[in-house]
């Protein structure tokens, strides 16, 4: 069964930093994009950052040049390094995998979620 398991999150102080990290266990296809997406209270879930199987990476314009996605997809596991964190940066942080069109592949998967709290 596939699953992203989640790491890292919790409370940090304005400026700080933090570091996420997820991997898709137990599948024998390699997801096509993978990231990370947020949600506050009352919003939307919103992409953070994904990475494409060949390296390319988009950012939301929130956070670019704060926050860095490394990892490869071909290891089906990314990390999420956050920087200068801002109080609006509070969020559940969910990791997400995409296997495209690969056929007998599961479709997009979810982690459970991890809680971002950044506040003095």
């Amino acid at each position: 069964q596939v699953q992203l398991v989640e790491s890292g999150g919790g409370l940090v102080q304005p400026g700080g930093s933090l570091r996420l990290s997820c991997t898709a266990s137990g599948s024998t296809f390699t997801p096509w994009y993978m990231g990370w997406y947020r949600q506050s209270p009352g919003k939307e879930r919103q992409v953070v950052a994904m990475k494409s199987i060949n390296g390319s990476t988009i950012y939301s314009i929130s956070v670019k040049g704060r926050f860095t996605l490394t990892g490869h997809n071909a290891n089906n596991t990314v990390f999420l390094q956050m920087n200068s964190l801002k109080p609006e940066d509070t969020a559940v942080y969910y990791c997400n995998a995409d296997f495209g069109l690969q056929i007998g592949a599961p479709g997009p998967m979810w982690g459970q979620g991890t809680q971002v709290t950044v506040s003095s």
